[in-house]
């Protein structure tokens, strides 16, 4: 090993052979980024999301988007609105005639005759009442004959039958006429007619069918999303969520929320205890208060305009995250949860 030592600065050739500056350059980059590289997947911190679409609802069902329907079969007199109509409660919608044009009148005048009719029993049976009474007393005298006497109740019994059957034929013909009274179909609350149904005037409908759709005003607005299976088990009433309402500029990092420009801030306030048909779950978001943003006003998110949401879970390393999602595994459980099927 000393002879070779002795002799390299004889070959002058593979002594001038030198390592080139720029693969130290190269190297030394190399090094920076693997050793900058490791950190960043040990102490970046990542916000474990779990995502999902849907449209903007209310949880209120008087408030969402509803069918007004006809009253009574009949014929279509007048609409009152027209698509895109604004209402108050109580405003006219439409007003339905009986195809008879006369039947109103009719009913009128057999209410007032099923009255008459209920007067007269109502005086027969006072009167019958007064001759039973008087006859129980000339029973007792002895100066009436027992047959008599129940006679007289016979006869009050049945004229109290012939009251109650025109008190129920009145009844009967109040609830007709009020029916056909009610021809006139108004608005439930405040709001909007998205579209008339039922055709234009002279139209015949039966009850029950629609004549309007209706979307009530100033309802409180919430997020309806799907997530998958796998996640919903760690999906809890109270987490936080970032919301993007379709048609509104965002810059998106799931796992940087703070950083993400354009999403609004949202709480889970249910999720359904059962799946869908596709084998995904419901889940209901509600505003964010304290967020700095407030969610658009309605003509910018309207009802039924769709959505995407991330649900915040558990804050892990970015290296995790990136070695869960290559093994497709669920995110981390909640702090302090336990695994389904477990037991303390």
């Amino acid at each position: 090993m000393a002879v070779l030592a002795q002799d390299i600065p004889q070959f002058t050739a593979l002594d001038s052979v030198k390592t080139p500056r720029v693969m130290r350059t190269v190297f030394l980059i190399l090094l920076f980024g693997f050793i900058a590289t490791v950190g960043f997947l040990i102490y970046v911190p990542w916000v474990q999301t779990t995502s999902g679409q849907g449209v903007v609802t209310t949880l209120n069902p008087n408030e969402r988007q509803q069918e007004l329907n006809a009253l009574v079969s009949g014929r279509i007199e007048e609409f009152y609105v027209r698509d895109g109509s604004q209402v108050k409660k109580g405003d006219p919608i439409a007003r339905i005639a009986d195809i008879d044009p006369q039947l109103v009148e009719r009913l009128e005048a057999e209410r007032q005759q099923v009255e008459i009719q209920l007067q007269a029993a109502r005086n027969a049976l006072a009167t019958a009442e007064i001759d039973e009474r008087r006859m129980a007393e000339l029973f007792r005298e002895g100066l009436a004959a027992r047959r008599d006497y129940e006679q007289a109740q016979i006869r009050v019994e049945q004229l109290r039958g012939s009251v109650a059957e025109a008190q129920a034929n009145l009844t009967r013909t109040q609830t007709s006429l009020s029916r056909q009274s009610s021809q006139l179909v108004t608005a439930p609350r405040d709001g909007f007619i998205q579209s008339v149904n039922a055709g234009d005037v002279a139209t015949i409908v039966n009850a029950g069918d629609v004549l309007v759709t209706f979307v009530p005003q100033s309802a409180e607005r919430v997020i309806e999303i799907f997530v998958d299976g796998r996640d919903v088990g760690l999906v809890q009433v109270g987490d936080k969520a970032r919301v993007q309402f379709e048609g509104w500029p965002v810059v998106q990092f799931s796992g940087w929320p703070s950083v993400a420009v354009g999403t609004f801030g949202g709480i889970v306030t249910a999720v359904d205890q059962s799946a869908q048909a596709d084998g995904r779950f419901r889940v209901l978001i509600s505003e964010d208060k304290s967020d700095p943003h407030a969610w658009p006003k309605e003509r910018y998110a309207r009802f039924g305009a769709s959505v995407r949401a991330w649900i915040l879970l558990e804050t892990v390393p970015v290296g995790y995250e990136i070695w869960r999602q290559l093994n497709n595994f669920p995110p981390e459980l909640p702090a302090g949860a336990e695994p389904a099927g477990t037991s303390a």
